[in-house]
């Protein structure tokens, strides 16, 4: 039987823990296991519970690094093109002229842009231009489609079936500032040398 003593003023005074302790010991015990089971059981389940959102925040900070190796390998490749970009010379050309008249002189004077690194150079040219200018590119002899590129909403439309030249219209996101208009249309104009 498990008793507390307790002291007074004036004697000790023996006090039953359990009261079914008085009753008998081994009913006293059998509490004490199965509430001592339920806290073990209880216990069991905050650890299991505990280990799970470890778990979970562990993967997620695990993903967290990864997205952030991935940016910085992203900077690292977008530094050294635009190391190659800067070194090229750009140039535009201040004289309103339609494309299609120019199209001869930018054979001959300039080389048309690379498609694979037409994303870079919209990105850093784009910024700088504050009025819509051509960017070099038609479908006017072969009608390629440049689907997958960087149109406006709604764009290419071929507006009257002679929309046939591109230009970039930097008030627009990046990602989406192309227009197609007709080539007889006056814009400025760019190109790499």
């Amino acid at each position: 039987m498990l008793y507390l003593k307790i002291l007074s003023k004036f004697s000790i005074i023996n006090i039953c823990v359990f009261c079914f302790c008085l009753s008998g010991g081994s009913r006293c015990l059998v509490l004490i296991t199965v509430g001592l089971g339920v806290i073990c059981v209880l216990l069991l389940v905050f650890i299991i519970l505990l280990h799970i959102t470890i778990t979970a925040e562990r993967d997620l900070i695990k993903s967290y690094k990864n997205t952030v190796e991935e940016f910085k390998q992203t900077i690292n490749s977008l530094q050294d093109n635009y190391t190659d970009l800067t070194q090229k010379n750009l140039v535009l050309e201040t004289k309103y002229k339609d494309l299609t008249t120019e199209k001869d002189q930018l054979q001959s004077n300039f080389s048309s842009l690379n498609q694979k690194k037409l994303e870079l150079e919209r990105n850093l040219c784009g910024p700088v231009f504050s009025e819509r200018v051509w960017i070099g590119l038609s479908d006017r002899e072969d009608e390629v489609c440049y689907c997958t590129l960087f149109w406006l909403n709604g764009e290419p439309n071929n507006q009257g079936g002679n929309e046939d030249c591109i230009e970039l219209m930097p008030s627009n996101p990046v990602l989406n500032n192309w227009n197609d208009l007709p080539c007889s249309v006056e814009r400025k104009w760019f190109c790499e040398k």
